[in-house]
């Protein structure tokens, strides 16, 4: 039926009271199955499609979402999931929706633990979880998973959480698309670098990690003749300490004309390339923040793969909004774009409109 379909229609039809139809539509109790069942009947034969958003509003319940987010500089990726969401929540306001961003030390379980347990002390409708290690993160999601409350991961996808909704990249496909990108410009050399941010000598982001992975394994299948030469900067590092570490890999491997890394950091390297007017170096990296764009612009950054991080932030809430308040089916994985930007293009390249 393309008319509009009004309550006391289906009453009528069903011989119900408008009442009673009304009750069965907002699922609310004390309905007998009899009745029950025959207001069913009539929604189902004239295909009663209810106005979830009329519904949601009448019902007058506010509602609390939390962002688990690491602590980040200002124009920095992180940030950019931060507006993303507040955004996304603005645009929920008429529907009592709130958001509470809280910050944990990444990279530190106890931090990341602390935050948690806050969080589950003030009983939020709905989580965003940018995840730490599997185990940690599991303790959270399995108190949530017992409270039943939704949680969205965002960065990480890890599937034995059974998160309601995950967006991020396909990070082994992004490693894949980056090697093929860079072996357009670099087929011809014998050695790259490899930057990697480290804690402890060790690779913390299993994001980072998966992307590594694809890349080697085209480098393996396609270029195994081009050595990839590794170069680990601990994540507590100085702007002086870095500037110190790359002199000297730079000094020892001259022949070095092209770089790459899997985070949104490339700008350490493009700064200190431009600083040292190693103008025949170029790093190619991750997402489009002011300081890797400003590099890119002056050439010491040769290419960035972007991922939309204002969209994530934004799509996690309304992916909550939609199953939490309009009780709506959601998508579980939600792979986001993997975007190549250069000089010529990266002006362009905007948050989505909303």
């Amino acid at each position: 039926m393309l008319e509009k379909i009004r309550i006391k229609d289906i009453a009528e039809r069903a011989g119900i009271s408008v009442g009673t139809v009304d009750r069965v539509l907002h699922n609310r109790p004390n309905v007998s199955k009899t009745a029950r069942d025959k207001i069913e009947k009539v929604l189902k034969e004239l295909n009663y499609q209810p106005n979830m958003y009329a519904s949601a509003l009448a019902y007058n319940k506010s509602y609390t979402f939390y962002l688990l987010i690491p602590k980040h500089e200002q124009e920095a990726y992180w940030d950019e999931i931060e507006l993303g969401a507040i955004k996304g929540v603005e645009m929920r306001r008429d529907f009592q929706v709130n958001l509470q961003i809280m910050y944990y030390e990444r990279f530190v379980n106890k931090s990341f633990s602390e935050q948690c347990k806050k969080c589950i002390s003030t009983n939020p409708d709905g989580v965003i979880i940018v995840p730490s290690d599997l185990d940690i993160t599991r303790k959270f999601t399995d108190i949530l998973h017992e409270k039943n409350i939704p949680f969205v991961l965002l960065d990480s996808y890890m599937p034995d959480l059974k998160p309601l909704a995950f967006f991020g990249q396909d990070s082994m496909a992004s490693g894949f698309f980056a090697a093929k990108v860079l072996m357009m410009v670099a087929s011809k050399e014998k050695e790259i670098m490899l930057m990697r941010q480290t804690k402890d000598s060790k690779l913390m982001s299993k994001q980072q990690d998966n992307r590594e992975t694809g890349f080697r394994h085209y480098m393996h299948d396609h270029f195994p003749n081009i050595k990839i030469l590794d170069l680990n900067l601990p994540m507590e590092g100085t702007r002086e300490s870095y500037a110190e570490i790359l002199e000297e890999f730079f000094s020892l491997h001259p022949q070095i004309h092209h770089c790459i890394t899997f985070n949104s950091k490339a700008y350490i390297v493009g700064e200190f390339l431009l600083k040292t007017n190693r103008r025949d170096i170029q790093i190619m990296g991750y997402d489009m923040v002011n300081k890797n764009a400003e590099c890119l612009k002056d050439g010491s950054i040769s290419f960035l793969i972007a991922q939309h991080a204002y969209m994530q932030g934004y799509n996690c809430v309304e992916t909550l909004f939609r199953a939490i308040v309009l009780k709506k089916e959601v998508k579980t994985v939600n792979y986001m774009p993997i975007e190549l930007l250069l000089k010529e293009n990266v002006d362009f390249y905007r948050r989505d409109q909303i």
